[in-house]
């Protein structure tokens, strides 16, 4: 069934932070809604690209070498391979382009690792 997606109605159903949740599905690219709050967990990805959509609010994406700022209306792609740790002071809403075999921890398992998702 075809049919428009409301990011509001979709992140009102998110609960907790730190937890991707698919919204959809374009080829094996997922569409992945997440609220981010204090600090993740540095990583990276072997395989994948990933890519950060602020809907709502700030975070910064610490890398080796700098620090972005990523506002609300911006993106920013972390090639595979590129250590980095998302940083939110206060609760963000973003959306996730990435392909379905990401794992949210990439390259570390710890209690964060989720190894399938919810849909919203």
């Amino acid at each position: 069934m075809i049919e428009s997606i409301n990011l509001d109605e979709k992140f009102q159903q998110i609960r907790e932070h730190w937890s991707p949740k698919i919204a959809g599905q374009v080829n094996d690219t997922a569409i992945k809604l997440v609220k981010f709050k204090g600090d993740f967990v540095w990583h990276h990805h072997d395989h994948e690209d990933e890519m950060f959509l602020v809907v709502k609010g700030r975070f910064t994406m610490r890398l080796r070498d700098r620090d972005l700022q990523i506002n609300e209306g911006e993106f920013v792609i972390i090639p595979r391979g590129v250590e980095h740790c998302p940083v939110a002071p206060e609760e963000v809403q973003v959306m996730l382009i990435e392909p379905s075999s990401t794992l949210n921890t990439g390259n570390i398992r710890n209690e964060r690792t989720l190894d399938s998702l919810g849909r919203v």
